[in-house]
């Protein structure tokens, strides 16, 4: 029996490219559900600290409209690749980006400046607002509902367009 399932699907190679691409779905969605599997759901932990730049920040002056939560590091290589996308995303939505296990807030700061970013960032030396959303990789990035319901969460790379569609999906 199975060697005439195998036949069958050798006969055809439409069905082993289907097969195949199904097998990559599930890895992926089974990687990301473990990558997920810890952090927060539901209503958004309040975020009420300082921006690197001094200036107060509260998550829930950001109701009625939806924001995103980025979390990155200066010494993470994925982070580098979506920094770049986070801080244009800034430029048009409402943004909160923390730097999570910094080596130092000067390398927070000198790392900002050579990659010329300017989204707003709050420096969690000791890792509170990672435990809070319940993280234990970077990056990692939650779009929250303007009623501070997080919608969705993305653990790893992700692109500037879904984070995008995201944000505009929910200010529809």
């Amino acid at each position: 029996m199975f060697t005439e399932v195998m036949t069958f699907i050798r006969r055809r190679r439409w069905l082993k490219i289907i097969i195949e691409i199904s097998l990559v779905l599930v890895i992926v969605m089974a990687v990301r559900a473990w990558q997920t599997r810890s952090v927060v759901q539901g209503e958004a932990p309040v975020i009420v600290d300082r921006l690197i730049t001094g200036e107060q920040v509260d998550l829930r002056s950001y109701r009625g409209k939806p924001v995103l939560v980025y979390f990155w590091a200066e010494w993470c290589p994925v982070c580098k690749m979506v920094d770049d996308k986070v801080d244009a995303i800034a430029k048009d939505y409402a943004v909160i980006t923390i730097s999570s296990w910094p080596e130092s807030n000067d390398a927070v700061t000198n790392y900002l400046q050579e990659q010329s970013l300017n989204m707003p960032v709050i420096v969690d030396n000791q890792g509170l607002w990672a435990a809070a959303y319940g993280i234990r990789g970077v990056p990692a990035s939650f779009i929250i509902d303007e009623s501070g319901i997080i919608r969705f969460v993305e653990s790893g790379y992700t692109t500037e367009t879904g984070l995008r569609l995201r944000l505009w999906w929910l200010e529809k």
